[in-house]
């Protein structure tokens, strides 16, 4: 018998004082039996970061071969904003730029990430519309405290860094941009 998704409910309430975006939104979240806790965290705080009444995520883990996790797309179909995580490899990247007007990956990861930029960064810069940036390892492992099924956090975005909070935690998170 295949194990289920874990679904969390999640009251975001995001001040964007770099892109003057302001908004709440109650969220459902499927976390994939073979997801952890940290990358879960890391959609979410996605989800913060490119905030609109658009975005969405998809059926994550388990959904179609040609999908991404987070994208934001028009009401003709056409894909705005791809949203990816980890370390994909390039195939995938330019699939992925071949399909949406921009995309953004989130890498995470420690060392690991490190490496996999120094064989990937050659191949990854001709793609015009896609943007890179990692989350330190250290600052990604705090939001996993954060996790509870049912969520209340506010994310303040200022000046390229990201606080993230809720009633018992506070997280400071600066992505640091590896490709614009």
């Amino acid at each position: 018998m295949a194990l289920k998704a874990t679904v969390f409910k999640v009251q975001l309430n995001i001040a964007d004082m770099d892109r003057g975006y302001y908004a709440d939104h109650s969220l459902t979240l499927a976390q994939h039996p073979s997801e952890t806790d940290t990358r879960m965290m890391v959609r979410l705080l996605a989800f913060a970061l490119n905030a609109s009444d658009t975005l969405a995520f998809t059926k994550g883990l388990s959904s179609e071969a040609d999908e991404p996790e987070l994208w934001d797309q028009s009401l003709s179909g056409e894909v705005n904003l791809w949203v990816e995580f980890g370390q994909p490899d390039e195939k995938w990247l330019r699939k992925a730029c071949g399909r949406a007007k921009k995309v953004q990956l989130y890498c995470y990861g420690g060392r690991s990430t490190a490496v996999w930029w120094q064989q990937q960064a050659p191949n990854l810069q001709r793609y015009q519309n896609l943007a890179i940036s990692e989350f330190a390892e250290s600052e990604v492992q705090q939001l996993a405290a954060m996790v509870n099924r049912s969520m209340e956090l506010q994310c303040t975005i200022t000046e390229g860094q990201v606080w993230l909070s809720n009633q018992q935690h506070n997280v400071h998170l600066t992505p640091l941009c590896l490709k614009q």
